[in-house]
């Protein structure tokens, strides 16, 4: 199938603006609990719908009071917290344009953020970020303000704005629309520069009540349940943004959680109790990986490895029921799947909380036994695909009919097309309206209002679409082979001892393979071993160490032909880090950036 495209669930905005639902909620609904937010102590208190309503027309009017005006941009650098949803719906009640900053990042990335975007103020999480603002500052003329959420800034602004009237706030409200520029996100950079994508409140509103619309089951697991869900994703990325976005318009109760570690991650869920959750597939391999530790760890580890394969061949048979392919899972593994659902799954389903029963995930490609095995655990993970430049989700695996593996068909109102060259075209309601400063273009790439994505994918005989590989990565080798490393990357990267890998061969005779270890992994495997800790310099020649992730090698291979296979590979001593330059902000590998910091390294893989 060359092209398929899903008719719209819902309407396109023909008036209003984000804010809007805030200021609805608050008047209609004002004692329904609308966040969660941690007080000093720790604990998780409610904010209702009113009390939200208040806060933000507090800070907008405070942001007035200090300058603020429509169409102006405004810089947010900080991690996931309460203070970055008030001021994401107190600039849209002005009229404003958040422009989010990933708090990791360097002093040359934000420069070139605020530069590229002109912001006339900034907010920061804390000192550390403010002194990055504060090193090119001297190179940023029109930024006027700056304002740090630990020192107060929320009061600070609240006090300023205390003498302007509510119907100032409510006549900039007024003059948004659809149309109006909402935010302004620059992409991972993976590839050069970051581009500033230009998203308006009718794409984001277009987005995220498909998703409420389309995916009822997933924001509601039970009929009458509240819905909640504890946002950990970075709100600097599109993906973030669409959850706050959804959860606000579609009542949902919302968290923040602002580390992404499972110390601080899993406490918090088990305290905050979702009812569904959205995540990266990294999420979801930790968990998995976690309950494979403990469950080694308590001698239990043949049963865990057996509780697996029955989830997986129980979700795999109920896939086939739906698509006509089988009659479903048979009397014997129903009873098989049912003792260890007291066992094992009910464990995994407590790392989330306990109610959790659906997710959706996006931002890279999720391993198909990965998401058959949470499936078989009464946990469906939905996995879709996007871009910033889509406003997220172009593409997403229904409730009613997933397929895993894939990142599903269309999501209602838009068209996937499949160029000559294998490239994926997208078009929609939600596709954003240009880059920033991007005079020479104006608009999406492509013809006729299409957007050609840079990805390559298939569509199947049902319209649900697998990406294959990017074109700019594709390797050719100095045979001719043109090889798509994503497919091995995560095959090898499956394996719970494997952090990263890094496929290269372009320009080269082979294949080979770069590969980094997960440090807490590697820890359990030595201890099982009654091994002691050794240093990152020994375990790199550990015979067998190798022999594990030769495995993890050997099962990727066993997906392409022989001359796309990985030949040799080198275990590196270290993780590629962000703070080393060789990671974008959402964990994206900058292949360039890695090949150059490890040149001695790849030059031995073909010597």
């Amino acid at each position: 199938m060359r092209e398929f495209t899903v008719p719209p669930l819902a309407a396109a905005p023909l008036v209003g603006g984000l804010a809007d639902a805030v200021f609805d909620h608050a008047e209609s609904d004002p004692g329904r609990v609308a966040l969660g937010r941690k007080d000093g102590a720790g604990v998780w208190r409610d904010v209702t719908s009113g009390e939200l309503g208040a806060e933000v027309l507090a800070l907008a009017k405070g942001l007035l009071a200090q300058g603020i005006r429509f169409g102006d941009r405004v810089a947010v650098m900080s991690r996931t917290r309460y203070e970055w949803t008030l001021f994401d719906f107190a600039l849209w009640t002005v009229g404003a344009q958040p422009v989010p900053v990933y708090p990791t990042s360097s002093a040359d990335q934000v420069l070139w953020t605020l530069h590229d975007a002109g912001v006339s103020a900034c907010v920061v999480e804390h000192e550390d970020h403010a002194m990055t603002v504060g090193s090119v500052v001297d190179r940023l003329p029109h930024l006027k303000r700056l304002w740090q959420l630990d020192t107060g800034a929320v009061g600070e602004l609240v006090a300023a704005g205390a003498r302007i009237d509510d119907e100032v706030v409510h006549r900039h409200r007024r003059a948004v629309t659809p149309d109006s520029v909402a935010t302004v996100i620059y992409t991972s950079g993976t590839t050069g520069r970051p581009r500033g994508c230009v998203l308006t409140h009718g794409n984001l509103m277009f987005e995220s009540d498909t998703l409420l619309a389309g995916w009822e089951p997933v924001f509601r697991s039970r009929p009458g349940e509240e819905a909640s869900t504890l946002l950990f994703l970075p709100l600097a990325h599109v993906f973030g943004r669409m959850v706050e976005v959804a959860a606000v318009r579609g009542r949902v109760k919302l968290g923040h959680q602002p580390q992404l570690t499972a110390g601080a991650l899993l406490p918090d869920l088990a305290a905050f109790r979702p009812t569904f959750v959205l995540a990266v597939p990294y999420v979801f391999e930790k968990v998995l990986d976690a309950a494979r530790r403990r469950a080694e760890a308590e001698g239990r580890g043949a049963v865990f490895e057996r509780a697996v394969d029955v989830a997986v061949r129980y979700a795999q048979a109920q896939e086939d029921r739906e698509f006509g392919l089988g009659p479903g899972p048979s009397a014997a593994l129903r009873l098989r799947h049912q003792f260890f659902d007291k066992v094992v799954y009910g464990r995994v389903r407590e790392a989330f909380g306990g109610r959790v029963r659906h997710a959706m995930s996006g931002g890279s490609a999720m391993d198909r036994r990965t998401g058959l095995f949470f499936a078989g655990a009464g946990i469906t993970v939905y996995e879709g695909y996007g871009l910033t430049e889509t406003s997220s989700a172009a593409t997403a695996n229904p409730p009613e009919r997933p397929r895993f593996g894939t990142v599903g068909p269309p999501v209602p109102g838009t068209s996937v097309r499949i160029a000559d060259d294998g490239e994926v075209w997208l078009r929609g309601p939600h596709i954003f309206s240009g880059y920033l400063n991007d005079t020479g273009r104006g608009g999406p790439d492509g013809w006729d209002g299409w957007l050609a994505t840079g990805d390559l994918g298939a569509l199947d005989a049902n319209g649900y679409l697998t990406i294959t590989g990017r074109k700019k990565e594709i390797l050719v080798t100095t045979s001719g082979k043109s090889v798509a490393p994503q497919v091995l990357e995560h095959r090898v990267r499956s394996h719970p001892l494997v952090a990263q890998c890094l496929v290269v061969g372009n320009d080269r005779p082979y294949i080979a393979a770069l590969v980094t270890l997960d440090q807490e992994a590697v820890d359990h495997w030595l201890a099982m071993q009654r091994r002691p800790a050794m240093p990152a310099a020994e375990l790199v020649r550990d015979a067998a160490l190798e022999k594990e992730v030769r495995r993890a090698v050997i099962a990727a291979n066993t997906l392409v032909s022989h001359a796309e296979s990985i030949r040799t590979f080198r275990i590196l001593a270290r993780p590629f880090s962000e703070e080393q330059g060789l990671l974008t902000p959402s964990l994206k590998l900058k292949r360039r950036a890695i090949e150059q910091a490890y040149a001695e390294e790849v030059a031995a893989l073909y010597r």
